[in-house]
């Protein structure tokens, strides 16, 4: 394989365009407030964040289109709602805790907005050393990036290709993918005329556990996503079969060992009982049980995955070092003065002595913050230490993770969950107990470090696609701080409107779920209330894995997310086997790997049948996950509106897993459907 360091943009370095543009910085600030504001809603509301990187991107081409926005300006445009929809992550995973927990008795705005934009540009600025080693020096796929790359010059490049009479291959299938994931969306969340998730439990008979007799049961189910579909195509069979190995191990081997041995649990409180008919679409019979396994997977497997994510993401960073290293010295050599070599425009970052001058004063303003909060001032020093330097940590793994699966797969709660586990655990030292003060310190401490790892994840996902198209790295790290600086006050804004309007915790209207996950971690570590063994569990797992050579991260990422999105993620790799298998037959061999999806992203002209196939292939999956997010997005100003178009309340589930099903096949003809014509 080529390497990146050799690899040659869509907007060669040694042109110049219009970038950094007011225009630019203008529009990319404006999507971080909107999507940030939709996003931090829709988080508090659904437990879960739309990815604006591609709906960023198409939201950027269309408002800078009348202006004539070069494609790296809409790139620029694109960082800046990807900053505003990551932040809204950090913080809503977090901050709504202080108020669940009685640390405070509402949300405040200077307290937040300050934790807000302090983690967002310490998440920024340690990205910038990161950026060569996590994009350049590594094979992540990247695999929104990629899609994003090709959604921008499919469509901006497309019309250069168009004016200089250039055939390339056709944008028609990014259309149909966008047209088709967005309808297939649209019916399941809006609509709601057939589910978006099909799952289910069998009981598969009576056996003896010390004396007394249990029943045994198996889980199992899909989302029907075809957004994840293209990811697991993107992505490659290897790293979706380890994804989909951690999901087996978890939910299909783990999870029904403790049903047999302690039982299910059952459903008791007004919330769980409504949850339960949800996930058994209107079956209480049936949901209880699916609920069940939910609620084992949440209180004690998750904790598996978090152990795994933990061990898994600090050998990441140690398999890493050789590379982070060579950054450090460039960045010593820079602060003493030294001879930095002269960088190519497409690898000129921020100048690396601005960068760590300004991480090491951020130190006082995040100092400042703990202390007058928690009027704890040497803690407080000391911590602020913590979350600077555990920030680069957390920003490295959620960074690496966004490589690995995307940043909507990013499970972004886990690293917060690891961080929080290490800050209560810190303070247990220093003798902070089980009070609201307590739990609050925690909560802060981590908030400021969680916004950090929301960022990279996104930060990194758009300079890698910047990377693709030929984009300036100091540019886009300048769009990414102005976006953070532009959503972090709104953001603040957003949430406490929405505490006085509904509550934070109420659970019709705001059930804040990944706020909850993180009052019980505080709750029980500083309570003294922890599943300890399975985190050890899966901190022992992780060193398996490590000695056995294989990948620990996508495995614990698989443990850690809901069996329902390791299947379809796992069905899109299975498919780009058969695509690959296929061209192997046809034309010898399939070279078009994850590393050289890069390069047909963006590829316009001389391109060969076989390489064809895998751009086709990347522009259906790329329409495919940019359809399902414009439609997320949608939905969620809908919500926010209040608009209701649901057709049932419980919508059946077969024409869902039918559908989808036939989008797979369509995602396994259209790209080879040339090579089933001639065989005919």
């Amino acid at each position: 394989m080529p390497s990146r360091e050799d690899f040659k943009p869509f907007i060669p370095a040694k042109k110049t365009i219009p970038e950094l543009t007011f225009k630019a910085v203008l529009v990319g600030a404006l999507l971080a407030i909107i999507l940030g504001s939709a996003n931090a809603y829709l988080g508090l509301y659904a437990g879960m964040t739309v990815s604006a990187v591609i709906p960023g991107a198409v939201m950027a081409f269309a408002l800078l289109r009348p202006f004539k926005g070069t494609i790296l300006e809409v790139n620029l445009g694109m960082m800046g709602a990807a900053s505003g929809e990551a932040l809204a992550a950090g913080v809503i995973f977090t901050i709504p805790a202080l108020v669940l927990l009685g640390t405070w008795s509402e949300i405040h705005y200077l307290e937040t907005t300050a934790i807000a934009f302090l983690g967002g540009v310490l998440g920024v600025l340690w990205m910038i050393p990161l950026r060569r080693a996590l994009i350049v020096k590594t094979e992540l796929p990247f695999p929104e990036g990629v899609a994003v790359a090709a959604v921008l010059t499919t469509t901006v490049g497309g019309e250069i290709a168009k004016k200089e009479k250039i055939k390339g291959v056709s944008g028609i299938w990014l259309l149909a993918g966008v047209l088709l994931a967005a309808l297939f969306k649209f019916g399941q969340v809006a609509l709601k005329t057939f589910s978006g998730t099909i799952h289910g439990v069998i009981n598969i008979g009576k056996y003896p556990i010390n004396g007394e007799m249990h029943d045994g049961y198996f889980y199992a189910g899909t989302a029907a996503s075809p957004a994840l579909l293209g990811v697991g195509w993107i992505i490659g069979p290897r790293i979706a079969s380890f994804v989909f190995v951690g999901g087996l191990l978890g939910w299909v081997i783990i999870a029904p060992l403790l049903v047999l041995t302690t039982g299910l649990p059952v459903p008791v409180t007004p919330d769980q009982i409504a949850d339960a008919i949800a996930l058994g679409n209107g079956n209480y019979d049936v949901g209880r049980y699916i609920w069940g396994f939910f609620e084992i997977w949440g209180s004690q497997i998750r904790y598996i995955g978090v152990g795994a994510m933990l061990v898994g993401g600090l050998y990441t960073i140690w398999r890493l070092r050789s590379n982070l290293a060579s950054g450090i010295r460039e960045a010593i050599a820079g602060i003493k003065g030294g001879v930095v070599e002269t960088k190519k425009r497409t690898d000129t970052d921020i100048h690396f002595k601005t960068v760590f001058l300004l991480i090491g004063l951020l130190t006082l303003p995040v100092f400042f913050v703990y202390a007058l909060i928690s009027n704890m001032w040497l803690l407080s020093g000391i911590m602020a230490v913590f979350a600077i330097l555990f920030a680069f940590i957390a920003s490295a793994i959620a960074g690496y993770m966004a490589g690995l699966l995307g940043s909507s797969n990013n499970p972004i709660s886990g690293v917060t969950v690891s961080v929080l586990l290490i800050t209560s655990l810190i303070l247990l030292g220093f003798g902070i107990g089980g009070t609201p003060g307590g739990y609050g310190v925690a909560i802060l401490i981590a908030a400021v470090i969680c916004c950090a790892a929301a960022i990279s994840g996104d930060v990194l996902q758009s300079m890698a696609c910047g990377q693709m198209i030929g984009a300036t790295p100091r540019n886009q790290q300048i769009a990414e701080i102005i976006g953070v600086s532009a959503a972090a006050p709104i953001l603040a804004l957003v949430i406490q409107a929405l505490d006085k309007a509904y509550g934070i915790g109420d659970p019709l209207n705001l059930p804040a779920p990944q706020a909850f996950l993180m009052k019980g971690i505080v709750q029980g570590v500083l309570g003294g209330e922890m599943v300890w063994p399975f985190v050890l569990a899966g901190a022992v797992l992780a060193f398996v894995l490590i000695l056995i050579d294989l990948p620990v991260l996508p495995v614990a990422i698989g443990i850690y997310l809901p069996f329902t999105l390791s299947v379809p993620i796992f069905a899109g790799g299975i498919v780009r086997y058969f695509t690959n298998r296929t061209i192997a037959k046809t034309y010898g061999t399939a070279e078009e790997e994850e590393i050289s999806d890069w390069e047909l992203a963006i590829k316009q002209t001389g391109v060969k049948p076989k390489e064809k196939i895998i751009r086709t292939g990347l522009l259906f999956t790329a329409g495919l996950i940019a359809g399902e997010a414009l439609m997320g997005v949608i939905v969620a100003f809908l919500i926010i509106a209040g608009i209701n178009l649901s057709i049932f309340k419980f919508p059946p589930i077969l024409p869902s897993l039918f559908i989808w099903a036939f989008i797979a096949i369509l995602l396994a003809y259209i790209p080879l459907r040339e090579i089933f014509a001639k065989e005919k």
